[in-house]
């Protein structure tokens, strides 16, 4: 892969991976069977939901073609061109409750969500 392959970060771009949503991404690549040098997190928004898009994360292997590719608190995160514009703002955490545990998206910019809590509206 080429550096011209990758996007960095655009100007005033902010997506938030808290301490604990990192660590668990961490355990995560490290149990996986994936290049160490070059597997990351995608962070992702897909069409679908009950309220038009819904969130993905996806350990892979490397980046595709102009990808988005930033270190956010020890991470590489992959993100694509589609999704970029959905995730300004975003906090991707990890909680643990009695009902379970898995991570969670705080965002600032969505104007309706659903009680899953996994999709929203633009």
């Amino acid at each position: 892969m080429s550096d011209t392959a990758t996007q960095t970060l655009p100007e005033g771009f902010v997506l938030t991976i808290t301490e604990t949503a990192a660590g668990e991404v961490r355990k995560f690549l490290a149990g996986d069977d994936v290049p160490q040098e070059t597997a990351g997190l995608r962070v992702s928004v897909l069409p679908g939901g009950c309220s038009g898009f819904k969130y993905s994360l996806n350990i892979e292997d490397n980046p595709v073609e102009d990808d988005i590719v930033a270190e956010i608190t020890g991470v590489r995160v992959f993100i694509d061109e589609f999704s970029a514009q959905y995730l300004n703002g975003v906090t991707v955490d990890y909680v643990s409750s009695m009902q379970g545990s898995g991570f969670t998206f705080s965002n600032p910019n969505s104007v309706g969500g659903c009680g899953c809590g996994s999709s929203f509206a633009a």
